[in-house]
């Protein structure tokens, strides 16, 4: 008498891949595609309502799949970064910015943040230090030079990586260094720095990751401006729909009020 065949063991069923687009998607995600949208509001691709709505959509999105489609139509963040267009830097005419004196003797004194560069900086260092970073500044006229002086001092240059970097100055038992950069802009901002050092040290060089965001930072700062207008214009007409629905609600609890009473 012959054995019944058993039927081979079947392999168990591997669980079917996710797609792509049905990963959830992480902080770092939402903030990659919230700075392409910001890139694109600088550069003028979108409006400030359009940028209003699609970080709306950014920060709602729970999939990959819903973050594609905010960002289809727009380069990658920076991709067009190198090369600004001349809008880019806001030159013309202005009121004059008087020169900027930076005199550091058995001290410091520091040049930063957000401030108008002015066409004529001169810098000394008489055993101190001078620090002048332009990595924040705004540029109302191309070119910007800069005279230095250290005298057992020390001064330290830093500018944007975006810009025409040049130098013409010497040591005498002394160090000056100027890391020399020809922007491939034209119409960027043009630094250069003159000067000497005595038995001192100047150093001058773009500071890497830095960029010159001037037109970048004014739209920035409107929009920002708008969004605020906006939400303020929000809350006031909600104040006044919710006004308007208690004076609904009471006129209705009067008429009420009136029908119960003709009826006793």
């Amino acid at each position: 008498m012959t054995k019944p065949v058993s039927a081979p063991a079947t392999a168990p069923h591997a669980p079917p891949a996710v797609a792509e687009g049905d990963i959830r998607a992480s902080d770092a995600d939402r903030d990659r595609v919230a700075e392409i949208l910001r890139e694109a509001l600088a550069e003028g691709r979108l409006d400030p309502e359009e940028h209003a709505e699609r970080i709306d959509t950014v920060y709602r999105a729970k999939t990959l799949g819903e973050l594609e489609p905010v960002v289809r139509d727009l380069p990658a963040a920076g991709t067009g970064r190198g090369q600004p267009g001349p809008d880019a830097y806001v030159y013309g005419p202005r009121a004059p910015i008087p020169d900027q004196n930076l005199v550091a003797i058995f001290s410091a004194s520091v040049r930063k943040g957000r401030w108008q560069a002015p066409a004529r900086i001169n810098a000394f260092a008489l055993f101190g230090s001078v620090e002048i970073d332009l990595t924040e500044a705004v540029f109302p006229q191309q070119q910007v030079q800069i005279n230095v002086t250290a005298v057992f001092g020390s001064v330290e240059i830093r500018v944007p990586e975006n810009i025409t970097l040049r130098s013409s100055g010497s040591g005498v038992l002394g160090s000056f260094e100027v890391e020399s950069h020809d922007s491939e802009d034209a119409d960027a901002p043009q630094v250069v720095v003159n000067g000497y050092a005595v038995l001192g040290s100047v150093e001058a060089k773009p500071k890497r990751g830095a960029w010159i965001r001037d037109l970048r930072d004014r739209v920035w700062e409107e929009h920002r401006a708008l969004r605020h207008e906006l939400r303020e214009e929000r809350r006031e007409r909600h104040h006044q729909l919710r006004h308007d629905r208690q004076e609904w609600q009471e006129r209705l609890r009067s008429a009420r009020r009136e029908r119960r009473d003709r009826f006793r």
